[in-house]
């Protein structure tokens, strides 16, 4: 299949742009069907600023209804807590509020715990 640049209009500044013949050929590989509807500027704003994938103000759901969305999005700074290991008696970062009813590992004891019992990484 061949493939022209064709001219279109984003739809967020209006602003008209290139939809290259290898951008078609990347779209046609991937299986999208529709051709893109904001310029390459736009589609990058939008990325960045995370009006992507996820629910959306649009649907009437609002942007804190996205899964990931109480940590601030995926990869987003978790809260650590201190806590004295179980087995060395030395301070522990963990990433959960620990309970008291288990005991909590640093990190080294955690992995001899680990294998000790016989548990590999799967």
């Amino acid at each position: 299949m061949s493939f022209a640049d064709k001219t279109l209009t984003c739809r967020d500044c209006g602003v008209d742009f290139v939809f290259t013949s290898g951008e078609q050929e990347f779209y046609a590989q991937k299986g999208f069907t529709n051709e893109p509807t904001r310029c390459p500027s736009c589609r990058q704003q939008r990325k960045t600023s995370g009006g992507g994938r996820g629910y959306s103000d649009r649907n009437g759901y609002g942007r804190n209804d996205s899964y990931g969305a109480g940590r601030g999005g995926y990869g987003g700074e978790r809260q650590m807590h201190s806590t004295t290991c179980a087995s060395c008696g030395r301070e522990a970062l963990v990433p959960f509020v620990p309970r008291g009813d288990k005991p909590v590992y640093c990190s080294d004891c955690f992995q001899d715990q680990r294998r000790s019992s016989g548990r590999g990484r799967w």
